[in-house]
This record gives structure tokens, C-alpha cells and sequence, in this order.
């Protein structure tokens, strides 16, 4: 991922985070803020490869069939 990406990664976390705080019923002036620490925390999680992030998916390769 380049810098872009992870800046648009920033902003989804926070918007999701913003919407966790209202929905948990916090209607404080620093929302914003405490958004985007959650935010960092998701992608500093993200980066340590800890947890669901780090589970990866194993393809399997198809064996090409011969039509001998």
C-alpha cells in the first residue's frame, strides 16, 4: 500500500470509529479526535500482523489436467 492508500485507510477507520461513538451513545465536542487516535490504533494494529489481520488466505493451484 503507498502513503494514499493508507491515508484513505486513516479515513474509513475514522469515519467508522466516529459512527461507533454515536452509536454508543457519546455526544462529546472531541468525537473528532478521539476518532482518529482509534483510527492510528486500527492501523498500527494493522501494520503488526496480530489478530484477523494476520490471517492469510491460502490458494489452492489447480492441477492442469493432460487430455491425454
Amino acid at each position: 500500500m503507498n502513503e494514499q492508500d493508507l491515508e484513505q485507510l486513516r479515513e474509513v477507520h475514522a469515519g467508522l470509529a466516529m459512527v461507533g461513538l454515536l452509536m454508543k451513545g457519546v455526544y462529546d465536542q472531541d468525537i473528532p479526535s478521539r476518532a482518529y487516535q482509534l483510527a492510528d490504533s486500527m492501523l498500527i494494529a494493522r501494520s503488526e500482523s496480530a489478530g484477523i489481520v494476520s490471517v492469510k488466505r491460502h490458494l489452492k493451484k489447480e492441477k492442469a489436467h493432460d487430455s491425454n
